[in-house]
């Protein structure tokens, strides 16, 4: 076959295969854009409905907040409508009581000078009555007026005592913020020979040439000694003796067992008497809770608490009137004991109460107050039973007995104390000492008997009902008190009661 009519036959053939391409595309195209333009059709005629539907929505939106607006606008209205016509009333109101109050002004205006008026009848009157009483009594207005003095100046007085009592009562009611009345209770406060021999320990030495060494160059060993122990060292010419002073027991004996070790070891400085006096105050330390232990253990009260121990066992060191006070509670407890059982008590109160009676003595010089008061402080800062804190509070009678085994413990004390021998005091002077106490109460007017009981730690006074009313008496406790205070040198306290009584006797016939 021709190559040239072949290649004709593929020309013609491609044209037409191009040709109906163009066609079937054209008849694709024209379809497509036709269901095109029916979809736009669509959506711009649902577009439409729906903003149909939108501007309906928005009017009604308007309508209804033009509604709202007028509503509370209304609301508004009528709000100002009622706080106007409020206010109007108000001014009303206020006109009215303007107009009431200045009718109440010229009523008072009116009153006030009819008061005056008055006030001069008054006084008229007033003078013509002192001039009547002038003529009936025969005394001048003076002389009434110094009537009257005299009679307010007693009311005066009885209302000043009547005041007194009354803080008084409230001072005893509110303890803290009442003044103490009553001195600390002095350490051995006896005969002056007698404190001295209980203020002072001599220390014996081996020669005399030992004092120099005491002393030490420019007395720094003395020095030291005395600052490390709180005592005082007398060196002077006695032949082989040293003093030394103190109130303190405890620090007599420390520093006495001080200087003893220093005198057996030699060597005495200032370094040395630091250690040796720490080691001297631990041995001291030691005695004194196992004489505290043995005394426990002696009175049978077991079961104290640590504490308590050491304070008892510093009354191994401390004595009163001669007696040794540890020795007394010891003794003190077992008499309570003896006492409780024969009249049915608490026979463990009673013990325990007796021997920690005088506890307060161990730190009396350290605390100000009576040592039966102090002594009840720590009893009970221990917790101990309150029967035993108030046998201790009341062994002197400045409380009231709040149990049985408080005066058991109160008796024991005074058998203690006042068997024969047991106590320094001379005769003499207990005897002087009563004596003065009654003198003192019977030097006041309206005392007619006086009697001084509790070896001398209270007096009761007797007055005469006639000359001394309720209040005075009290007043005569105080100048008595006072007195006393003045005059007397006494350990411890004395309580000072004034007794009034009235009596009314008939008979029948």
């Amino acid at each position: 076959m021709d190559p040239v009519l072949v290649a004709v036959v593929a020309i013609a053939a491609t044209v037409i295969g191009v040709l109906l391409g163009f066609v079937v595309r054209s008849t694709f195209a024209s379809r497509a854009m036709k269901d095109a333009d029916e979809k736009a059709a669509l959506i711009i005629e649902k577009a439409r409905g729906q903003q149909k539907d939108l501007i309906l929505e928005a009017k009604e939106e308007k309508i209804r907040l033009q509604r709202e607006a007028e509503d509370e606008a209304r609301a508004k209205r009528n709000e100002l409508s009622n706080l106007e016509r409020r206010v109007l009333q108000r001014d009303e109101q206020l006109d009215q009581r303007a107009d009431m109050l200045e009718g109440r002004d010229r009523k008072l205006i009116d009153r006030e000078r009819e008061l005056d008026r008055a006030r001069e009848e008054l006084a008229k009157a007033h003078q013509d009555q002192v001039a009547a009483l002038e003529r009936v009594s025969g005394l001048t207005a003076e002389d009434a007026k110094g009537i009257l003095l005299e009679a307010v100046r007693e009311e005066a007085e009885h209302d000043a005592v009547k005041l007194a009592k009354s803080i008084e009562r409230r001072a005893r009611e509110e303890a803290q913020d009442r003044a103490r009345e009553v001195v600390v209770t002095a350490i051995q406060r006896v005969a002056a020979d007698h404190t001295a021999e209980h203020t002072v320990t001599v220390l014996h030495l081996p020669s005399d040439e030992m004092k120099g060494r005491i002393i030490g160059r420019e007395g720094r060993n003395i020095r030291a000694l005395e600052q490390a122990t709180g005592v005082d060292l007398i060196i002077d010419d006695t032949p082989e003796t040293v003093v030394v002073s103190g109130f303190d027991p405890v620090r007599r004996e420390i520093a006495r067992l001080a200087i003893t070790k220093l005198i057996a070891d030699g060597r005495i400085h200032p370094g040395r008497i630091e250690e040796v006096v720490a080691k001297a105050r631990a041995e001291v330390d030691l005695v004194m809770r196992q004489a505290g232990e043995q005394a426990a253990y002696d009175a049978g009260v077991p079961g104290l608490p640590p504490e308590i121990i050491k304070l008892l066992g510093r009354l191994k060191f401390r004595t009163s009137y001669g007696q040794n006070v540890l020795n007394h509670v010891v003794e003190t407890s077992r008499l309570a004991a003896v006492i409780a059982a024969e009249v049915g008590a608490d026979i463990q109160i009673a013990k325990m109460g007796g021997l920690l009676h005088d506890i307060g003595k161990a730190v009396d010089h350290e605390v100000e107050g009576p040592h039966a008061a102090i002594g009840a402080a720590i009893a009970q800062h221990h917790n101990l039973p309150m029967k035993v804190v108030n046998g201790i509070a009341a062994h002197h009678q400045e409380v009231e007995y709040a149990c049985v085994e408080s005066p058991i413990v109160q008796i024991a004390d005074a058998i203690s104390a006042s068997r024969p021998g047991a106590r320094g005091e001379s005769m003499d002077t207990y005897v002087k000492r009563l004596e003065d106490l009654q003198a003192i109460a019977e030097s006041f007017a309206g005392v007619e008997r006086s009697f001084a009981v509790q070896a001398g730690r209270e007096v009761r006074i007797l007055v005469r009902p006639e000359e001394i009313d309720d209040l005075t008496a009290s007043r005569l406790a105080r100048d008595i008190v006072k007195k006393i205070e003045d005059q007397l040198t006494y350990p411890g306290q004395i309580k000072v009661t004034v007794i009034r009584e009235t009596r009314a006797v008939e008979y029948a016939k």
